[in-house]
């Protein structure tokens, strides 16, 4: 599919693009939160509370897009971040989002429930690459896996911590989501006109090999988890901060937490020997009814100084809200819905177009701010 910039503007063709393609399914996965979808749409709305102050008569000519996080360089202040089952969104869709990150200088941060193996992910790109964590399958199967992302040169891991359940997704229950990976026909038989009713997406779907299994969940006897074993493996495998203690002491590189809210968990985060935290909701799809992640951000900004870096996500959708959440102390934010959308709408290219987009935009904010640079940001140029 051409994505043209006359065709697509913004993230929000995107994701039309994406909903014409996808099962709804699939596409409620993606665009979809948890209870009433009130963090969700708080997220994106955060951003619209604060304003830009520009400085007018300055001479921008160039701006430099380029930052520091965890003392590896990128081209850009945005990484894509972890999105499990992204290869239902398009065949082998962990791959191709990698290799469109490294071809854009960034970074991007894999699933532990992901579709392809760490290795394969990480050969697509040509540039950094973090490995997200959960515990699913207990220590040993999580030691095993960390211990695959070292060999394969993942640079940091990142400790999600905000999911000792999943969240009530709504859209997913009315959708079938349990019935449709019950594999009982009968179960079945009511949701899957979804699924007839995008005969493409099926047809690479079923190519890519169909329902896939976890790959880097590898259980005892070899085998890796199965879909459907999902939920009830996160509730037996509760991350507490003894496990930042273990993790810490097997792996030699960075460390991020995300799914922080609160001054206080920053706080133990760098204590328990953290390099940085994400503030994070989940997309708004574990607990509804919590602060948007943007106005979370200044306590945990305030709370840990200049102890460990700071990143956030959680709603953005232009290059305009990178620019709020970096001036409100952020060091760089992750994106998620905003190149989903484009994986699931024309894989690869797709996620390139996202990138560009959300790069096009930050180039224009930033002259139209009177700003040389992402490090010349600072707290003066909003309000």
């Amino acid at each position: 599919m051409a994505l043209h910039s006359s065709q697509v503007v913004n993230i929000g063709d995107l994701r039309r693009l994406a909903q014409r393609r996808l099962p709804r399914v699939v596409f409620d996965y993606i665009d979809g939160g948890a209870e009433a979808e009130r963090t969700l749409r708080g997220n994106c709305s955060a951003f619209d509370r604060v304003t830009l102050r520009p400085r007018g008569a300055v001479d921008v000519r160039s701006v430099d897009l380029r930052t520091t996080v965890l003392g590896q360089t990128f081209e850009l202040p945005f990484l894509l971040a972890p999105i499990g089952s992204s290869r239902m969104f398009y065949p082998r869709g962990e791959e191709r989002a990698a290799a469109a990150a490294g071809d854009a200088g960034t970074g991007y941060i894999l699933s532990t429930l992901s579709g392809c193996r760490l290795e394969d992910v990480k050969a697509a790109t040509t540039h950094i690459a973090w490995y997200q964590v959960y515990l699913v399958g207990g220590r040993d199967v999580a030691e095993r896996a960390i211990a695959r992302a070292q060999d394969a040169g993942f640079s940091a891991l990142v400790l999600t911590v905000d999911t000792p359940v999943s969240g009530l997704r709504e859209r997913d229950v009315r959708n079938g989501t349990p019935a449709l990976l019950s594999g009982n026909p009968v179960a079945m038989m009511p949701y899957i006109g979804q699924l007839l009713a995008r005969p493409r997406w099926l047809m690479g779907f079923l190519r890519d090999g169909g329902l896939m299994q976890f790959p880097n969940v590898v259980l005892p006897g070899g085998r890796p988890m199965q879909y459907a074993s999902v939920g009830p493996a996160l509730a037996q495998s509760v991350v507490t901060w003894r496990d930042l203690n273990w993790i810490r002491r097997m792996w030699p590189g960075p460390i991020a937490v995300k799914g922080i809210l609160t001054g206080d968990d920053a706080r133990r985060a760098a204590d328990a020997g953290a390099n940085a935290v994400i503030v994070s909701n989940h997309g708004g799809r574990q607990l509804d009814g919590v602060s948007a992640s943007l106005r979370a951000l200044p306590e945990v900004v305030a709370a840990t100084g200049t102890r460990i870096e700071v990143l956030m996500d959680g709603g953005i959708r232009r290059g305009s809200d990178i620019v709020k959440a970096i001036c409100l102390g952020a060091r760089a934010v992750l994106v998620g819905r905003a190149y989903a959308y484009g994986l699931g709408a024309a894989g690869k290219p797709g996620v390139a177009r996202a990138i560009e987009i959300l790069r096009t935009d930050l180039e224009r904010t930033l002259a139209l701010l009177g700003v040389p640079g992402i490090g010349a940001l600072d707290e003066t140029l909003i309000e």
